[in-house]
């Protein structure tokens, strides 16, 4: 099993910056992609950037050139640099990692809890 472990959300005036963190733990053999995902209210949840094995990184078109996705000091941990914040951002933000586990023949999928993350205009 992996557990994943999101800090970072809050509040924050539009325009200013806000970091996410994620930390996966647990029976981890090797992680296929990183990645964050959003839901606002009443919206479905959707991708927001997401980093894989090979480094290659993908950002949805509302936040590239504002958001960064990189890999963190610490090991199986990813960061969303939140820069420009806009009102549109508001959501709930979930942590998504797609992993192996050892003694498993698939990846499987996680999710975090979700951590909230509101812009005032």
């Amino acid at each position: 099993q992996v557990q994943l472990v999101e800090s970072g959300g809050g509040l924050v005036q539009a325009g200013g910056p806000l970091r996410l963190s994620c930390a996966a733990s647990g029976n981890i053999f090797s992680i296929n992609t990183m990645g964050w995902y959003r839901q606002a209210p009443g919206k479905q949840r959707e991708l927001v950037a997401i980093i894989t094995s090979g480094d290659r990184i993908n950002y949805s078109d509302s936040v590239k050139d504002r958001f960064i996705i990189s890999r963190g000091n610490a090991k199986n941990s990813v960061i969303l640099q939140m820069n420009s914040a806009k009102p549109e951002d508001t959501a709930v933000y979930y942590c998504n990692v797609v992993a192996l586990s050892y003694g498993s023949t698939r990846y499987v999928e996680y999710w975090g809890q979700g951590t909230q993350v509101t812009v005032s205009s």
